[in-house]
């Protein structure tokens, strides 16, 4: 572990607190040394209207209604992109959970839902009396590595759990340390990384001598491989736009300093440099498939995460001096990525016969093989898995290259935030229905499929024993996606997709005590190094029940399509444009 510090001089913990009476005004140098109890009132309410889209209206008058439990919801619907800001609270102000439990009518909880409850607050971390998120895994059995750490995108599932619980203050502290830790001198050995580089993880250093907490930091200079995260900082701009949608508190996303957070972040991803597509350039090992996995170049994980990250700063980011001028590079480059990703990056059975039929060695910008990929490099187990009916973003495009793999993160978080067109969702939704032995098996969800094998598994992953064939991120089955698939169902109509993969899971997750991951074709064995009382496995289901029950928590995960960053042209012709 990095000897990172962060202390702050004790001497002024109570001294400038006393002071603050908004916290609106608290500078981020204040952080550390600020009275939380005045931190973490309840927020006052905003001085809005209460607008609500017809989406929203729909999803949350039908949360108990018996049409959601054994039908469709209705198509999702355009609306005016000024609904987005505008909070959604769950039904009459509840909240479901363990110490507050509720039922909508007809809505019976599962006995794990107390359980996983239990296990949840026991992963809770606390910085000077303050809680500030959920370790990986409480398992005791197992040397703790890094497991003992809380890291960003693991803690994402835990959070919405809390917002959806009502409780916000655990995520308003998280996001105002990692924020802190943000603002840190950067190296690995000897070598500084960019300004705005999230750290991947952070744990609670007790010195037991002076009695004194501090923070310590991990930007990758601890991490296997030593790759700095690209999606912590993305995460962190979803979370903090769900903050403000769940709890109506505009004054944390309003802060200079989380104004400034979010420029930092996005000025990394926006600069212009040698690069000719939209798509971020990313290297093996710096998102949730965290080891080599032949990920590299423009991973549809990092694409769509990007995506809904430039969509949500638009949202958080004020109109005035730097925002206006990040605003407009965002614009731009959410254009830009649309129609690169809708374009290129969806596959379908039509796409699929064009590619099939492409000749190579084109010049000029009439050329339709615009990446020139080898025909004969399209993959055997491609043609049978594609359903006529269904259609999925492929895991990487770059030039001579592309990975055909499904990846189940980007795919929903596509969905999410409508990188995919309602078509494209909808399509995505009949290929996890037609592929469910799959996709799905005996525990959502595969990280991806097919999983690499033989000699080509040698030469992917390094040997990495880790990632022998169906198992960890080589076709693994990881439970936590259970909730971006939830979400993404509920998103297209499909509710009832959602239902079946959570019964699922609930025949086996409490049993096996929260694994990690399951390994196998269909998901039937724990994985093989698989943690117990993985926390974000447990508020993965959480979240997918909660969702489940109250349909209108989607709202803080879900993002309307922009008609203006459709494509011109139709689907089927978007390989010839």
């Amino acid at each position: 572990m990095s000897s990172f510090n962060l202390s702050v001089d004790a001497n002024h913990q109570n001294g400038n607190a006393k002071n603050a009476a908004d916290s609106s005004s608290l500078t981020v140098e204040d952080i550390d040394d600020f009275d939380f109890s005045k931190l973490l009132e309840k927020p006052r309410p905003l001085n809005i209207d209460r607008l609500r889209s017809l989406d929203e209206r729909s999803l949350t008058e039908l949360a108990g209604s018996p049409q959601l439990r054994n039908a469709d919801i209705s198509a999702p619907r355009v609306h005016d992109h000024a609904a987005d800001y505008v909070i959604s609270p769950s039904v009459g102000g509840r909240r479901s959970g363990f110490n507050t439990p509720r039922s909508l009518p007809g809505f019976e909880s599962h006995p794990m839902v107390g359980e996983a409850w239990d296990a949840l607050r026991r992963s809770m971390v606390y910085f000077r009396g303050q809680p500030v998120g959920t370790i990986a895994a409480v398992d005791n059995s197992e040397e703790k590595l890094n497991y003992d750490q809380v890291f960003v995108r693991d803690f994402v599932p835990s959070a919405l759990a809390f917002l959806m619980n009502g409780e916000p203050d655990i995520v308003k502290n998280f996001i105002l340390k990692t924020l802190r830790l943000q603002s840190w001198e950067k190296k690995i050995d000897r070598f500084q990384l960019g300004e705005g580089v999230m750290p991947a993880s952070f744990k609670v250093f007790h010195d037991p001598v002076r009695n004194h907490e501090t923070l310590i930091a991990d930007f990758g200079e601890s991490a296997i491989g030593r790759v700095a995260p690209v999606d912590s900082g993305f995460w962190w701009i979803i979370l903090l736009r769900a903050y403000t949608k769940s709890t109506g508190d505009s004054s944390l996303a309003d802060m200079p300093e989380c104004q400034k957070g979010i420029r930092l972040i996005l000025s990394l991803c926006l600069s212009e440099g040698f690069d000719t597509f939209p798509t971020l350039l990313c290297a093996d090992g710096c998102s949730m498939i965290d080891r080599r996995m032949g990920v590299y170049g423009y991973p549809i994980e990092i694409q769509a995460l990007f995506f809904m990250a430039l969509r949500c700063a638009l949202l958080l980011l004020k109109h005035d001096g730097e925002g206006k001028e990040m605003v407009e590079q965002i614009v731009k480059r959410l254009h830009a990525l649309s129609y690169h990703m809708r374009s290129y990056f969806w596959l379908d059975s039509k796409q699929l016969n064009d590619i099939y039929r492409y000749k190579t060695e084109e010049y000029s910008h009439t050329a339709v093989n615009k990446f020139n990929v080898i025909p004969d490099s399209l993959p055997e187990w491609v043609f049978d898995f594609m359903p006529p009916h269904g259609g999925f973003f492929i895991g990487n495009v770059s030039p001579a290259r592309m990975d055909f793999r499904w990846f189940a993160l980007g795919n929903c978080i596509a969905i999410l935030s409508s990188l995919a067109t309602p078509e494209q969702s909808t399509a995505i939704m009949d290929l996890i229905e037609s592929r469910w032995e799959e996709l799905v098996g005996e525990m959502p969800l595969k990280v991806c499929y097919p999983a690499i094998e033989s000699h080509e598994w040698r030469i992917v992953t390094g040997c990495d024993p880790k990632n022998t064939r169906w198992s960890y991120h080589n076709g693994g089955s990881w439970p936590v996606l259970l909730w971006l698939l939830t979400a993404a169902c509920i998103k297209t109509g499909r509710p009832q997709i959602a239902r079946r993969a959570i019964e699922v899971a609930e025949a086996r997750l409490h049993k096996d005590h929260w694994p990690e991951y399951y390994d196998g074709k269909v998901g039937r064995y724990v994985g093989k190094q698989s943690r117990k009382n993985q926390t974000w496995s447990i508020a993965g289901y959480l979240v997918a029940k909660m969702m489940l029950e109250d349909p209108s928590h989607v709202g803080m995960v879900s993002l309307e399509e922009d008609k203006q960053m459709k494509p011109v042209m139709r689907r089927s012709n978007s390989w010839t444009c």
